[in-house]
């Protein structure tokens, strides 16, 4: 890891251009991604994209459609499973990347570049599945059987949090399927994207299926949703973003012959409920760890912890305990557990929703920014004494900031968690199986994790998605995911 390290800061600066239409497209106009623990480090050096741009990447996917939508399926999982032993070949170098340009820790940058190599090797399995579907009931005299087809062009927008197995993700589940796509990165991150586009093409996918446009949401993100030739958006982010972009999607463009699918996963208020016949010990382990990994950055991470009142003080105490034991600095260091949030601006809003709730609370951990290092580094904060009309209780914050509330009893608990327009993951600590179904009936989360974390869903798993604003479910890792950039054709014939 040290040596894929040293390898790739050697290669710090490098320009990428973005790719339309099987060719480098040359722009003027460039931005820089950074490192986000040295900040006046440039990771990479992109080509910013315009309306144009998006306009000619769309086109240049729908013109490729055709072609690939034909292609076998085995022809395209072939070449899915060439992807999957490229990043296994190159997982080091991707976790470097992931450690300098998204400010992962070893270990989060590992898991990262794990799971976007289950991703390739799961959607790959998964269509060949698809590639001959269960028989139909046959009908006398018939002969009847159901075909799936790809839907078109798709845009894929993935987030800065996981940008490779997220992104990685989203791409090929377009791809193995017959769509051609359009990705467009995010801005934080956009050499880790470029860096996998390299390993589309290494494993044969044709240069014309797959585009790559960094660029602002405005310009391009906007109009790549709008235009009438996308069939699909797959979207990961913020819930604002989401929102939009599922409003912009469902305007119908002069042209346009379908209705546009959104595949969305948005925000979470994610919440671990402690039962006062919990595991204290295991419980406050299980919520800081799924609130300060990956500086709690994930859609997933716990930011409530809502605690019956017999062993409150008892839970607020290990939690108190443990977040000082937590290391924070440059994440090219594995001795430093959380590294820095992504940007400056992400740190400001962080470190304003702390004031908030230092008004709201009552401050055990943290509380500030870190002294002395460069980079964009929060201390691991907890408030307890969180109400639930609370603004940190209530708001999605992103970053390494729990809030403690007391519950009267375990049903009490159980509304608190409830009390959120998100619903994605969740978890609970009991000894008891009766409260552990009553959880199952009455959490409503897409993801329910019982005596263990809410982060760190598995491929295969633990299909991924949620409820009311965290998204459309869409419950990526699972076995119904590839059906979303899928249309089924039913198809009888006469035989007598």
């Amino acid at each position: 890891m040290q040596v894929a390290l040293d390898a790739v800061r050697a290669r710090f600066g490098h320009a990428y251009m973005p790719w339309i239409a099987g060719r480098r497209r040359e722009l003027t106009a460039t931005f820089d991604s950074r490192n986000p623990s040295h900040p006046d480090e440039t990771v990479g050096r992109h080509g910013k994209g315009s309306a144009n741009d998006a306009h000619d990447a769309v086109e240049a996917a729908f013109a490729a459609f055709p072609s690939w939508a034909r292609t076998r399926p085995e022809v395209r999982v072939e070449m899915l499973f060439r992807c999957v032993e490229i990043l296994k070949r190159r997982k080091n170098e991707f976790n470097a990347w992931l450690v300098f340009e998204a400010g992962k820790s070893w270990i989060e940058a590992e898991a990262d570049t794990s799971e976007a190599i289950d991703f390739c090797d799961y959607y790959a399995r998964l269509m060949l599945k698809h590639a001959s579907p269960e028989p139909l009931t046959q009908m006398p005299g018939e002969h009847g059987h159901l075909r799936y087809l790809p839907l078109g062009v798709g845009v894929v927008i993935p987030p800065w949090n996981f940008p490779l197995a997220i992104m990685a993700g989203m791409t090929v589940a377009s791809l193995v399927a017959g769509n051609t796509v359009v990705i467009k990165p995010s801005s934080d991150t956009p050499t880790i994207a470029a860096k996998f586009v390299e390993v589309l093409a290494e494993a044969g996918f044709p240069e014309s299926v797959y585009q790559f446009l960094p660029g602002s949401g405005a310009a391009v993100g906007d109009t790549l949703v709008a235009h009438p030739k996308t069939r699909f958006i797959s979207f990961t982010g913020s819930k604002a973003v989401g929102l939009h972009i599922n409003e912009l999607a469902a305007r119908t463009q002069p042209g346009q012959i379908w209705i546009k699918r959104v595949i969305a996963e948005m925000g979470g208020k994610d919440a671990i409920v402690v039962a006062d016949d919990a595991d204290l010990d295991a419980a406050a382990a299980g919520i800081l760890a799924s609130a300060f990994g990956y500086q709690g950055q994930k859609c997933s991470a716990c930011s409530r912890a809502i605690v019956d009142a017999r062993v409150y003080d008892a839970v607020v105490e290990r939690l108190a305990a443990g977040a000082a034991k937590l290391t924070v600095g440059p994440a090219e260091n594995p001795a430093h557990y959380m590294g820095p949030v992504i940007n400056a601006g992400a740190k400001k809003t962080i470190l304003d929703y702390i004031e908030q709730g230092k008004r709201e609370g009552r401050l055990i951990a943290g509380g500030g920014a870190v002294a002395g290092l460069d980079g964009h580094f929060i201390q691991p904060t907890i408030l307890a004494g969180i109400e639930p009309a609370a603004v940190i209780f209530r708001e999605e914050i992103f970053g390494p900031v729990l809030a403690v509330t007391k519950a009267r009893d375990f049903q009490h608990a159980l509304a608190l968690a409830n009390d959120s327009e998100y619903g994605l993951t969740g978890a609970v600590y009991s000894s008891d199986p009766a409260r552990l179904r009553m959880a199952e009936e009455e959490f409503f989360v897409g993801n329910l994790y019982l005596n263990r974390k809410c982060t760190g869903a598995m491929v295969g798993c633990h299909p991924f998605g949620g409820f009311n604003m965290s998204g459309t479910d869409s419950k990526a890792g699972g076995p119904d995911y590839l059906l979303q950039f899928l249309q089924a054709k039913s198809i009888a014939e006469r035989t007598a």
